[in-house]
């Protein structure tokens, strides 16, 4: 471990050490995407052992179980937790070159404390015993992990039909060192792609919203309702899913027509799908904008490729990939739709698919409008991205076609409590990059200058960008 995971790891000269432990190693964290179920946070959730908080619902290290030939017994099966960990243990040494192998580590770390050994087939039960006794003691609840990791803000991904009971029962605490809220996640109110499920999700705003959805109007009704709903428990961001972006030029009387034939179960062609996907993600647009939400749109996941598997074990089990096809112009068309009426909000866009990162880092400079320091924001590494080559390829587009300094950084897009080490991985990565310039002399060493565009981006330009409750 001499040479591996020291205190300087991926800190390549004197710049990189400098600004990471002294401006961004101490800066506390805003995860403002995640994944993590807010019932685990509301009951402060133990885990009885390493497996349950570090394999379950980890579709990364699966994909890589399964590549390295592991049964699906030992990854999402009947296999003791203790037979997962030691077939995972097992693996670890041949992902050398893959992130997992850094996160990993990483993740033993912090918290844990295990930084003398790696993980392989003949540390493992010694990893196993000291890592489970930890986890026995309060410190390492799921709410003892967020207080040691610093976290101040945690927001996670919900429906609009979520009852978002343990948000409240978070806020109604009040003395806690961290804040959680919803994020407004619509992608089902606009999937009419299958219309049956469309209209089983239908009951269920009803039911929520207590409103009767019998025409596209009620639709926006009860969708308004529920987002001043998540508004009054502190949601600030939606979130949207899209394979790409689709635009299509409609009236209001054809969506109304399209949500009719909908409900008359009438086959809808794929160019009125695109109309009313437009014409909804314009409506939740507006929705932000009035209320100063910020929008996230994350474009270029192909979900669920083998149907089999999808059938055997349902969505975000480790069969996803990068698309690819036109971004360009359908989202520049779907953001104008927005500005055109000074109704578009704060927005952050993600891409899968780093093709489209110089893409992305010029299309957010054509609706910024003076009203707020980067306004329009290109979203970090993203899932296949979040790993070294992919956040520096993030950072050095952003840097070359934007301005880096107004970056709002890093999430963990993550089901894991244990994942926060990824804003240290990003940081790491920040800082070794901006230090590389210095070495360089691309850069100035002001390290008062370029300490504060490090902490920055670590935490103050999110505080100051997402304007959370409180």
């Amino acid at each position: 471990m001499s040479t591996f995971l020291t205190e300087n790891f991926l800190l390549q000269n004197q710049a990189a050490e400098r600004l990471y432990h002294s401006y961004a190693e101490k800066m506390p964290i805003i995860d403002y995407h995640c994944h993590l179920p807010p019932t685990d946070v509301s009951g402060d959730k133990k885990f009885e052992n390493l497996t349950e908080i570090w394999l379950k619902g980890d579709h990364y290290k699966w994909r890589a179980m399964r590549t390295l030939g592991v049964n699906e017994r030992f990854i999402t099966g009947d296999a003791t937790d203790h037979e997962k960990f030691m077939a995972w243990a097992k693996c670890v040494p041949q992902t050398i070159g893959n992130p997992l192998y850094h996160w990993t580590h990483l993740e033993l770390n912090r918290p844990f404390g295990i930084s003398d050994r790696v993980l392989n087939e003949k540390t493992a039960q010694g990893i196993w015993e000291e890592a489970n006794s930890k986890l026995q003691i309060s410190d390492f609840s799921a709410r003892g992990i967020i207080n040691q990791m610093n976290v101040k803000v945690i927001c996670t991904t919900d429906d609009p039909v979520d009852d978002l009971a343990s948000h409240k029962q978070i806020q109604s605490e009040g003395d806690l060192s961290f804040q959680m809220f919803p994020t407004f996640r619509p992608d089902k109110a606009s999937a009419v792609e299958n219309p049956g499920t469309y209209k089983k999700y239908l009951k269920s705003l009803e039911e929520s919203s207590g409103i009767s959805i019998s025409s596209y109007n009620d639709l926006l009704k009860a969708l308004e309702q529920r987002h001043d709903y998540f508004h009054s428990v502190g949601c600030r961001l939606s979130d949207h899913a899209l394979t790409l972006p689709e635009y299509a030029e409609f009236t209001e009387s054809e969506i109304r027509i399209i949500f009719d034939r909908i409900l008359a179960d009438q086959e809808v062609t794929a160019l009125e799908t695109s109309k009313y996907k437009t014409a909804l993600f314009q409506f939740f647009g507006r929705l932000n904008y009035a209320k100063g939400w910020t929008m996230q749109i994350h474009i270029g996941a192909i979900r669920n490729n083998s149907s089999r598997m999808f059938k055997k074990l349902g969505p975000d089990t480790g069969f996803d990939s990068i698309g690819d096809g036109p971004v360009a112009y359908p989202l520049s068309r779907l953001l104008d739709s927005l500005d055109r009426t000074g109704e578009l909000p704060k927005t952050i866009i993600y891409v899968l698919n780093p093709s489209d990162n110089d893409t992305i880092a010029t299309m957010i400079g054509n609706f910024q409008d003076g009203s707020l320091p980067g306004k329009i924001q290109f979203g970090s590494g993203w899932w296949f991205n979040d790993q070294k080559t992919g956040m520096e390829k993030q950072i050095e587009s952003l840097a070359n076609m934007g301005i880096l300094s107004l970056f709002v950084g890093m999430l963990t897009d993550s089901r894991s409590f244990l994942s926060y080490t990824r804003h240290e991985y990003f940081r790491r990565i920040l800082c070794n990059t901006i230090g590389t310039w210095v070495s360089n002399g691309e850069a100035p060493e002001d390290y008062d200058l370029l300490g504060e565009m490090v902490q920055n981006i670590s935490y103050n330009n999110g505080l100051n960008y997402f304007n959370f409750p409180g």
